[in-house]
């Protein structure tokens, strides 16, 4: 007890619901589980999600790409890109830039699944942009300075 009053007397004061990074990966969290419950009722993991998501987005792209867009190890989106392709969902060709990588692009199937989850992930959107209101703005902008900000420590 008396040892963690000297730690305490020593160190600088500290509350964690008011440290940044921690407020902000605990907001993350809420807002990956709130929008995986829009695509998880497709039986889509949140992996799958994002290459999916991305494909919609940029069209035929490599592995390599979505790794690098979307802050996943190759790893994983070769799985993902995997599951995907055997569900239908997505399909794989040699890049017609680079023939050493794969290229993905979604399906048909891939599109009209990616036609019905986007509404309701936009309607998402729209609430948290409701709840931000003139908060929004600012909130972007902090966002992208933050985002694009070089690494301080």
């Amino acid at each position: 007890m008396d040892q963690d009053i000297e730690i305490k007397s020593v160190l600088p004061d500290f509350e964690l619901d008011a440290f940044l990074p921690y407020v902000l990966a605990e907001a993350a969290q809420k807002l990956s589980r709130d929008l995986a419950a829009i695509y998880r009722d497709c039986g889509l993991s949140t992996p799958q999600w994002r290459v999916m998501v991305h494909l919609f987005y940029s069209g035929q792209v490599s592995v390599r790409d979505i790794e690098r867009r979307v802050s996943m190890e190759k790893s994983k989106v070769s799985r993902a890109a995997a599951r995907l392709e055997t569900a239908g969902l997505v399909e794989k060709r040699a890049d017609p830039a680079d023939g050493r990588l794969v290229a993905l692009s979604l399906t048909d199937q891939g599109r009209a699944l990616m036609a019905r989850l986007l509404p309701r992930a936009l309607e998402y959107q729209r609430q948290l942009e409701g709840l931000l209101g003139p908060d929004l703005n600012g909130f972007r902008h902090a966002l992208t300075r933050l985002l694009n900000s070089e690494k301080t420590a």
